[in-house]
């Protein structure tokens, strides 16, 4: 009792620490950037104000720190669910397609139908990478044993080289294309449509408590398939929803701000060092650090190469790589059974 009370204790810690660092991020992304802005005065814009630095705030923003926030827990819980579902300790949403479709999707949007802003082609981008989840999975399902995390992996990963060839032949043959899609595929939060957040945060909501209502079932399948449909768990219906939450969520997210790299990768593995494996726990503390190491990015980007920026997903790759090497090097990875 003393031990279960002592890891409660532990993580209720680390949920209020999260929410702290997430509301400094936040602060910082409203009040930084090539323009700084004083304390009272993003007081005052959320207030209501719209004179001087607050229309700043209140126009730009603010808008782009809600986006970073809802990709930021996106891709934490949907990178999370990855890892649930396919017992893969590297995998990431990409693993199931999603990146690559919304990719092959925005590109083909680009050079064949003429599309040439970004909230032009965000459906479209949602849409691939619905229809490549949708093909993963179908394709895992094939055979006896329906999607079993190995069949998922593997059809993954094809359907993912297919469909890069697909988008590298699309980019190629035209250098507008080109020049667009690499502004999309970098991932970055900048030039976004200031309505995005609000239109895609129904699917984010809707993503997370699917995820959410999951956890337990998924705790189940954890101890193994075979132990997990003893306990009365339907183990091929949990991974299906599984799927389709990874598929809401992430699919948001990267037709939002592009492929974002290292955020569902890295940090369930961080968060998971102290929460354990608990899934009820892992899921919502994934959401807070994935938006906060979402926004710090973004924060990080505007003033390290002024006056340019670098785009959210370049910091990402740059501050995720090293610490994939050094868990990898050390071991800290979680035996999947």
């Amino acid at each position: 009792m003393g031990s279960q009370a002592a890891g409660r204790h532990r993580r209720a810690l680390t949920v209020a620490l999260l929410l702290a660092v997430l509301a400094g991020t936040a602060v910082g992304s409203v009040a930084i950037g090539a323009k700084a802005v004083a304390f009272g005065d993003v007081l005052r814009a959320l207030a209501g104000a719209d004179d001087g630095d607050t229309l700043v705030v209140s126009s730009l923003r603010l808008p782009r720190t809600a986006l970073g926030l809802l990709v930021g827990v996106a891709l934490g819980v949907g990178g999370a669910l990855a890892q649930e579902i396919t017992r893969n300790p590297l995998a990431d949403p990409g693993l199931l397609g999603i990146g690559a479709g919304a990719a092959v999707a925005v590109a083909a949007g680009i050079g064949l139908l003429g599309l040439t802003s970004p909230y032009q082609y965000v459906w479209l981008a949602f849409a691939g990478a619905a229809a490549a989840a949708a093909v993963v999975y179908a394709l895992g399902a094939t055979g006896r044993g329906g999607a079993g995390p190995v069949k998922l992996a593997l059809a993954g990963a094809a359907v993912t080289a297919l469909l890069d060839s697909l988008t590298n032949l699309l980019v190629l043959l035209d250098i507008r294309t080109l020049d667009q899609y690499r502004s999309w595929a970098v991932g970055s939060l900048a030039g976004r449509d200031p309505g995005l957040a609000g239109d895609l945060a129904p699917f984010v909501l809707a993503g997370l408590l699917l995820a959410l209502a999951l956890a337990p079932r998924l705790n189940s399948i954890a101890l193994g398939d075979d132990l997990a449909a003893s306990l009365g768990t339907d183990v091929r219906r949990t991974r299906l929803a599984g799927a389709l939450a990874v598929t809401v969520l992430t699919g948001a997210a990267v037709a939002a701000a592009g492929p974002v790299v290292f955020v569902g990768l890295v940090v369930p593995h961080l968060v998971r060092m102290v929460t354990g494996p608990d899934v009820r726990w892992l899921l919502p503390c994934s959401g807070l650090a994935g938006a906060a190491l979402m926004l710090g990015a973004d924060t990080l980007g505007r003033v390290v190469a002024p006056p340019g920026e670098l785009e959210a997903g370049v910091v990402t790759a740059l501050l995720g790589g090293p610490f994939l090497v050094a868990m990898v090097k050390r071991g800290n990875f979680r035996e999947q059974r």
